[in-house]
């Protein structure tokens, strides 16, 4: 099974490398999935992937979808 917070960690580094940032929030992660903040802590709270929010971000963003579930490489797609 998919564990949630191997999933978010992921998404932070990404996150934590494109702004420079060393702590991103959870309000971070739920602004570039494009999820409402509380939304976001009640998908957090229910341990549920937000698996849509994750695949546009990861084709906005040209990135495996399959590292961010499954830390399969590789990262990036060309």
């Amino acid at each position: 099974m998919i564990d949630f917070y191997e999933v978010m960690k992921r998404m932070k580094s990404i996150l934590s490398t494109e702004t420079k940032k060393k702590k991103v929030l959870d309000k971070d992660v739920a602004h570039a999935l494009k999820i409402d903040p509380k939304n976001y802590a009640v998908i957090k709270k229910r341990k549920k992937i937000p698996y849509e929010s994750i695949a546009y971000y990861s084709k906005q963003n040209k990135l495996n979808m399959n590292w961010l579930l499954f830390a399969q490489k590789p990262k990036y797609l060309t």
